[in-house]
């Protein structure tokens, strides 16, 4: 039997996946979807839901690092994004763990001359391994709750 985890230690994984999951946002931000998918394990899988998991069928499935990198790099039809992380929480179990973060990504494009921001309120079920010293992750479920789309006056 192994032993349990210390309490520093537990604080460190908690800190280590936080900061994974703002290093996703910020990668995102600044257009860097090669950082983003090595972020991921080699066979990620990402799904897009716009409803909850349970009684909605995903959008979109994506595998593995270069398909993610691929969609990640659709960042770059927006002039600007912020992805604001919020609330999370963490369940540690070993070298594995899930979570749930909300987020508010804002995205900010021009349509007709007419600068347009989109504002989704999402939320990540995800769940993560640690290879080695450090935390990856291996699925990552996007559920977006709600959508505002409308004329930007900034």
């Amino acid at each position: 039997m192994s032993n349990p985890a210390t309490f520093s230690d537990q604080l460190a994984d908690r800190l280590a996946v936080r900061e994974l999951v703002d290093a996703y946002a910020h990668l995102a931000d600044r257009r860097e979807a090669q950082g983003q998918a090595a972020l991921f394990t080699d066979d990620a899988r990402v799904a897009v839901y716009d409803g909850e998991p349970d009684t909605t069928e995903p959008a979109q499935v994506l595998t593995g690092r270069d398909a993610l990198a691929a969609a990640f790099g659709s960042l770059r039809n927006y002039e600007k994004t912020t992805h604001f992380n919020g609330q999370s929480t963490v369940t540690l179990d070993g070298d594995r763990a899930t979570g749930e973060t909300y987020c508010l990504a804002h995205h900010l494009w021009t349509e007709e001359g007419q600068r347009m921001l989109m504002v989704m309120s999402i939320r990540y079920h995800d769940t993560f391994v640690r290879r080695g010293d450090r935390w990856f992750f291996a699925e990552r479920r996007l559920i977006t709750d709600w959508v505002d789309r409308r004329p930007s006056t900034a």
